[in-house]
């Protein structure tokens, strides 16, 4: 397989939060992504976290170390993505679909993640497992696997002509 056919990451799951604080995240199929916004129908709208993502391995990663079967929803992230690293991303554009993000930063996990299981918010802190957070660039619909690849590379993995 040529590096330009490598496939890219994965959208695994959506999840829209009822409220700020420790609202029930919904999971959704679907989902729009509004510029300068956020996810529609989010709690969190606007500012400077409009979206937050972790990444499958990444939580898996930290459900191991624990020796827990948790469900991604007691991080409270928006989006997960399979397939692509979040970490050290700051400032990179993701391409969810037709939807581009700009990584704002890392999620810093909180004392709400020793709530939801003892140890977890030391077991989210290495190499950002708690995911990032982004500001909505182009928004659009977007869809449980749907691709998902950071622009530089998709760029990087054009073929020369």
């Amino acid at each position: 397989m040529r590096e330009e056919e490598a496939p890219a990451g994965a959208l695994c799951a959506i999840w829209v939060k009822r409220a700020k604080h420790g609202g029930k995240m919904d999971p959704r199929e679907r989902g729009t992504l509004v510029a300068g916004k956020g996810l529609a129908g989010n709690a969190d709208q606007g500012g400077w976290r409009q979206v937050t993502l972790i990444e499958q391995e990444a939580w898996a990663a930290a459900c191991a170390e624990l020796g827990a079967d948790l469900p991604p929803t007691h991080r409270r992230a928006n989006l997960m993505l399979a397939g692509v690293s979040l970490e050290r991303t700051r400032r990179r554009i993701l391409q969810i679909g037709a939807c581009r993000l700009r990584i704002l930063g890392e999620t810093v996990p909180c004392h709400l993640m020793d709530q939801a299981h003892p140890g977890l918010k030391a077991a989210l802190r290495p190499h950002w497992r708690g995911g990032v957070f982004a500001e909505v660039l182009t928004g659009g619909e977007i869809a449980v696997g749907d691709p998902v690849a950071w622009e530089d590379d998709r760029q990087l993995a054009l073929p020369i002509s």
